[in-house]
């Protein structure tokens, strides 16, 4: 033995180096902001059960800049992680034969955002007409 040590490849920035990489890890990223808003409205429903006062404090809280501006991020990073999620579905679920031919993976795609969008459309008139 020579004594000299085997080359080891670096692994700082390895995300970077490949556009395929970097979406992955951007991604994976914006989990931690669904977590911070599942936290978000935890925090909700434990002032809701702490009574009206407890959950008009939070409601007040929601209104103020910093909250706003949280939201509109939060808005933006749940856009992208859903659209990103719809995009790798293809990928992951076993391949769908209509009439003898492969789904197309954009179709796959396109199908779930529609469907995301309809139920989003839905729920908010549902909640619009509820609290009207």
């Amino acid at each position: 033995m020579s004594g000299r040590k085997p080359y080891t490849r670096s692994m700082s920035g390895w995300w970077k180096r490949d556009p395929f990489f970097t979406a992955y890890m951007v991604r994976e990223a914006t989990s931690f902001i669904v977590a911070a808003y599942a936290i978000v409205l935890l925090v909700g429903l434990v002032r809701l059960g702490q009574g009206k006062e407890a959950y008009d404090g939070f409601m007040q809280a929601l209104q103020s800049p910093i909250s706003v501006v949280f939201h509109l991020v939060t808005l933006a990073v749940f856009v992208y992680h859903t659209w990103s999620w719809f995009q790798i579905m293809p990928k992951t679920m076993p391949m769908i034969f209509i009439s003898g031919k492969r789904l197309e993976g954009a179709t796959i795609t396109r199908t779930g955002v529609a469907v995301a969008v309809v139920v989003t459309i839905v729920f908010l008139a549902f909640v619009m007409g509820v609290t009207r």
